[in-house]
């Protein structure tokens, strides 16, 4: 994390893909809302995966939030500072008044809960919720976490390549999951879009290449059109700050 976040300076974010309609909070302004329970924050940056499909969630269930810019290649999420609000050095990380919350799952579940939006509509339905959560954090977006910084976020010379292709292995038996449980249905679990939608969805916006082709997956493919389309979407580098410019 930069000397901001302990001396009050903020740099000036790069902006990318278009400017995300949410400014991002400065971490010396940080300090000052933290008494203000109804503004939830989320730090995060927008080419994280798992922090999109938190901020799409929080959009999508109308809450009242703002992003705080975490610069994770600059080395922030693992400085002392930053450890001080997760000490796993991670993002997400949503702080809503006293309580604050790592992992993105953790954090849907309580997007979830919170609002009674995006959670299904029975106690079967919420464990089937549950039961993709934890499929997609295993199987799927962990996978193309992965795959997608050793392809795009590493200089060349750094890259396992023989691990990408192993990666992809696995990534291909993951999207066939997907798709063949989509086939005959618009939604992952029940008749709406929930939380289990927006956890597998999370990484498969995202235009760098990592072995993806939703022309390959037609039912993921109108999946996430159908998902496109609901109410407050936006793209990740619309709705979170990015990094690295475009």
């Amino acid at each position: 994390m930069t000397s901001s976040l302990l001396a009050g300076a903020s740099d000036e974010k790069t902006k990318s893909h278009e400017e995300p309609n949410r400014p991002d909070m400065c971490y010396e302004c940080v300090g000052e809302r933290q008494g203000d329970a109804t503004i939830m924050q989320l730090y995060s940056f927008g080419e994280s995966g798992n922090a999109y499909k938190c901020a799409l969630a929080l959009e999508l269930a109308q809450v009242d939030w703002e992003p705080v810019f975490v610069d994770f290649f600059k080395g922030e999420a693992r400085s002392p500072e930053f450890k001080q609000i997760n000490e796993m050095g991670e993002v997400p990380v949503l702080i809503d008044g006293d309580t604050t919350l790592t992992q993105s799952g953790v954090i849907l579940d309580y997007i979830s809960s919170k609002t009674g939006k995006l959670g299904g509509r029975s106690a079967a339905e919420r464990r089937e919720i549950l039961r993709w959560l934890f499929w997609d954090n295993h199987k799927l977006s962990t996978q193309i976490g992965t795959t997608r910084f050793l392809m795009n976020f590493l200089p060349p010379e750094k890259r396992p390549e023989a691990v990408i292709p192993f990666q992809q292995g696995r990534l291909k038996a993951a999207y066939t999951v997907l798709n063949d449980h989509l086939a005959g249905r618009n939604w992952i679990v029940g008749d709406a879009v929930t939380i289990a939608d927006l956890s597998c969805c999370g990484y498969l916006y995202y235009p760098e290449p990592f072995g993806f082709d939703r022309a390959d997956w037609p039912h993921i493919d109108r999946w996430l059109d159908r998902i496109a389309g609901v109410p407050g979407w936006q793209h990740p580098y619309d709705l979170l700050t990015r990094a690295f410019p475009a």
